[in-house]
């Protein structure tokens, strides 16, 4: 088809676009001012519509935001937007889109924001809802690394795991009868970590009644629990534990320890006392006695023996300060500090040796000893011979031990005793060689020279010549015996 001239020249004259003038400026802010003008009678006009309480919201399908039918409809659109997801979805990347059939928000409720919210929302603000907001989907973590908190694992099942050190989640287990099964499998793997750990679920949540009750019968576990309780120090639990089951004895003594935690002695002796009523047997019932009657008297000889250190009349605290008081000290300690500090005291004090060792039943062995020592570390000599003094029936004086004279010179030798001390005990050692070398160890000359002398041996004599001091009595002895003409040598 020919064009008309005209029409030639209307194409090649026209265009949608016009030439550059300096008018152009003047245009676009023009424009610019009716577009900001449309948006202010657009934001003029929802002001109105949030004055009006009978506005409802729809969703982009018709039905009330907020009905039920709505909520249903969500809901189900959800869960089946759940089961088609794979567990390893591909992620889009196309520009993401806001459906309508999955929006609840109508297209005056992104201009008007929240319902019933004083502030006015932004259509920016009302894309960055929580509600609205577009995720880009997360992948899911394997199954392996989840399972062992949700897994539905039997009792067998969860005491193997147990054992193997792996994470289980006891919580599914509820019912008392689950409870014990597990507990009964855990006792059958003789594990202790794992009995533990159950009975750590069980005392948490199973009241106390119920678990004593079924421990009753479960001696292994029991065991395993009254331990647990001892290492976390639960003593009131424990206490109970004790008096449910039956074991009075046992309840008797876990209250009588609770003494070791009281620091003030006055108290702790009155805790004592009460706890004389309690029901222990015999034996204990007596040591308990003499653990009241002890601390008693400590408590009458420390204040005593405060005031007279105080005063600074006594002289042997002059000589011999004390170092340390006699409180909730041991028995045989509290009588080496007597026989030190109170030797020579009448029977009927408090503080007299005598008096303790009569009150609390010493033995003669050990009241000897601890008097030995005592009197050793004050280097009383005489008291010392004194204890070893021994009439016989036809009242001759000799020494007696109700220990070997071997232990007595090792006392005597740790507290210093000199030489002629020594060498009348080592002369009472009844086993010849041992006597000789006890002797030549403290170097007790005499008793050396005789055993010689009656052994007849001139060469050893001789050789023990060399040993004694030049010019001592004992080198002038061994020369008188050497020049003796009535002994008859051996050699």
């Amino acid at each position: 088809m020919i064009k008309s001239k005209v029409d030639e020249e209307d194409y090649w004259h026209s265009s949608k676009f016009k030439a550059f003038t300096f008018d152009d400026e003047d245009d676009e802010l023009s424009r610019l001012k009716e577009s900001r003008q449309a948006v202010n009678n657009i934001r003029r006009l929802v002001e109105e519509d949030d004055d009006e309480d009978d506005v409802e919201r729809v969703s982009w399908s018709g039905e009330p935001v907020g009905s039920i039918s709505w909520s249903v409809k969500e809901t189900a659109a959800s869960s089946q937007r759940a089961d088609r997801e794979p567990a390893f979805p591909k992620i889009s990347t196309d520009t993401p889109s806001i459906s309508r059939s999955q929006s609840g928000y109508s297209l005056s409720s992104l201009f008007k924001g929240k319902p019933k919210v004083g502030n006015f929302q932004t259509f920016s603000d009302a894309l960055t809802d929580s509600s609205v907001r577009l995720y880009a989907p997360e992948l899911r973590k394997p199954k392996s690394e989840y399972k062992d908190y949700v897994s539905d694992w039997s009792p067998e099942e969860t005491v193997q795991r147990l054992q193997q050190g792996k994470a289980v989640s006891l919580e599914r287990f509820r019912t008392l009868q689950d409870k014990l099964l597990l507990l009964d499998h855990a006792i059958a793997a003789h594990d202790g970590n794992v009995i533990t750990a159950v009975l750590i679920y069980l005392k948490r949540t199973l009241c106390k009644e119920v678990l004593f009750r079924e421990l009753e019968s479960r001696q292994t576990a029991l065991r395993h629990f009254i331990h647990y309780l001892s290492e976390t120090q639960n003593q009131r639990l424990l206490l109970e534990l004790h008096r449910a089951l039956g074991k009075a004895e046992d309840a008797a003594l876990l209250q009588y320890k609770e003494h070791l935690s009281i620091t003030d002695e006055n108290k702790r002796r009155d805790f004592l006392k009460n706890c004389l009523s309690l029901p222990f047997s015999a034996e204990d019932l007596a040591h308990v006695q003499d653990h009241y009657t002890l601390l008693e008297r400590q408590i009458i000889i420390e204040v005593t023996d405060r005031q007279a250190e105080c005063g600074g009349k006594v002289e042997i605290f002059q000589k011999f300060p004390r170092k340390a008081l006699i409180l909730n000290m041991p028995l045989i300690t509290t009588l080496y500090y007597c026989c030190f500090y109170h030797y020579a005291e009448p029977e009927g004090t408090f503080s007299s040796p005598l008096n303790i060792r009569q009150t609390f039943k010493i033995s003669e062995k050990q009241y000897f000893v601890t008097a030995l020592a005592a009197r050793a570390k004050l280097k009383a000599w005489l008291d010392v011979d004194a204890l070893f003094a021994s009439r016989n029936w036809l009242g001759f004086t000799r020494k007696k031990s109700p220990l070997s004279f071997q232990r007595v010179v090792d006392i005597l030798q740790k507290n210093s005793a000199p030489t002629h001390v020594l060498q009348d005990y080592v002369a009472l050692v009844d086993d010849g060689e041992l006597r000789l070398t006890l002797a030549q160890k403290h170097k007790c000359h005499d008793i050396v020279i005789s055993t010689y002398r009656d052994m007849k041996d001139r060469q050893l004599l001789l050789g023990y010549r060399g040993k004694v001091v030049r010019g001592s009595a004992e080198e002038r002895k061994i020369d008188d015996l050497l020049s003796n003409p009535q002994i008859r040598w051996k050699n």
